[in-house]
């Protein structure tokens, strides 16, 4: 059996930069067999101290993302002294910044997470439309920011994933005449309910193809022309008993209608969205 390589990363962060760049370049060895050792948060020299003592031993090398002068200075200085390889995967391109762009950096460790609140409020609504998908937490309806109505098949699952990329809670509900739509849907704000319709034909064509897909018969109920114009009257009724917007998805892309879904919601003050 192959002996597995260590490599140590290091950060006075989280080290996810250094961990995601290790695992980049051990792809570009088939795969090596490659074991990443964490040493997160690094504070002062006894760290590092630890950190070269442990790599010495194994033969291992140290792959580091450390922006505070006086830890990277020392640990560079002692890896040269030990024989340890040691690489520094930010300070070449951040020297480039400072060449190229004459600006002094910050060089305070975590600054990235400090400044991208964003990431995680777009992992937030990503986990919520995920949750809140095709009615499965009905309690998510009145904790959304944008919540879609329509019949199968009218992009609500989509939609919802594009508008949570943009950071927006989104919970959809699917409209089918055998069940009663919760009572929720009708004590939120109508103004962010956005209801999607579509014309039968296109819903006819898109429903078949996807019976095909699943190797089904395509003469299903789904599929068939008198159960979807049932299901888009039952579907309108509901829309106009909440009174909220609706949008035609009709040969739009997803992209599309939802930029439509903003310009609506922001218009009516429901968002505040550049």
């Amino acid at each position: 059996m192959n002996k597995k390589e260590i490599v140590y990363v290091v950060s006075d962060s989280v080290g996810e930069t250094a961990e995601l760049m290790v695992k980049a370049v051990t792809s570009q060895f088939n795969g090596a067999d490659v074991e990443i050792q964490h040493i997160s948060y690094v504070e002062d020299i006894q760290d590092l101290n630890n950190v070269i003592a442990v790599a010495k031993y194994s033969h291992s090398i140290i792959a580091y993302t450390i922006v505070i002068p006086d830890l990277k200075q020392y640990l560079d200085q002692r890896a040269r002294e030990e024989g340890i390889i040691a690489v520094d995967l930010m300070n070449p391109l951040m020297e480039a910044f400072i060449e190229k762009f004459h600006k002094v950096p910050e060089r305070q460790p975590g600054l990235m997470r400090k400044l991208d609140d964003n990431y995680f409020r777009r992992v937030e609504a990503i986990e919520f439309a995920v949750k809140y998908d095709d009615g499965q937490e009905i309690r998510g309806i009145k904790h959304a920011d944008i919540v879609l109505v329509g019949v199968s098949r009218t992009s609500k699952t989509p939609l919802s994933m594009y508008l949570a990329h943009k950071k927006f809670k989104v919970a959809n509900i699917p409209l089918v005449p055998e069940i009663n739509p919760p009572e929720e849907l009708f004590d939120i704000p109508k103004s962010k309910c956005i209801g999607l319709v579509i014309t039968p034909d296109k819903l006819n064509e898109i429903r078949e193809e996807r019976l095909k897909s699943l190797g089904l018969n395509t003469h299903a109920n789904y599929a068939n022309l008198e159960r979807i114009l049932e299901e888009l009257d039952y579907s309108e009724t509901i829309m106009k008993r909440i009174g909220c917007p609706i949008i035609n998805v009709s040969n739009k892309a997803v992209e599309e209608t939802a930029d439509l879904i903003l310009a609506m919601l922001k218009k009516r003050g429901v968002i505040n969205y550049e």
